[in-house]
């Protein structure tokens, strides 16, 4: 049975609930989504990100993906969601302000810690598969 990280608890739920807040606005500005959707686009993306999240070997330990050793998201993958936070980061501190707040002050300068043993990852094992 594969291991999933919990991502309904602290950190990184945390995480999954910026991402998803800032998906919904660029998605809004960006594609003219209404309020609670998505385009597929964007749908596809935030499910994606969240396997990403549940996949990361470093658990709730995790670095900032961009601080991170480990490229776990596709290149095509990568540069789209990094399309989105240029355009929504900013715009967050006016929308969701507690979110960017702790996003900015927590989350976004995480360095990465030692990775764990293999034998000791969290996430079902792979470090960048795509399946």
């Amino acid at each position: 049975m594969e291991r999933r990280n919990d991502l309904g608890r602290g950190r990184l739920r945390r995480e999954v609930r910026t991402f998803e807040a800032m998906l919904a606005l660029f998605c809004r500005e960006r594609h003219g989504a209404g309020r609670g959707a998505l385009c597929a686009a964007c749908d596809e993306l935030g499910a994606y990100a969240r396997e990403r999240l549940a996949r990361c070997p470093y658990g709730a330990a995790k670095p900032a993906c961009n601080l991170c050793p480990i490229h776990c998201y596709r290149p095509e993958m990568r540069e789209r969601v990094r399309e989105m936070m240029r355009h929504a980061g900013p715009r967050m501190l006016v929308h969701r302000p507690v979110l960017a707040r702790f996003h900015l002050l927590l989350d976004a300068r995480r360095p990465a810690p030692p990775l764990p043993a293999r034998g000791e990852r969290r996430g079902g094992g792979g470090l960048a598969s795509d399946s």
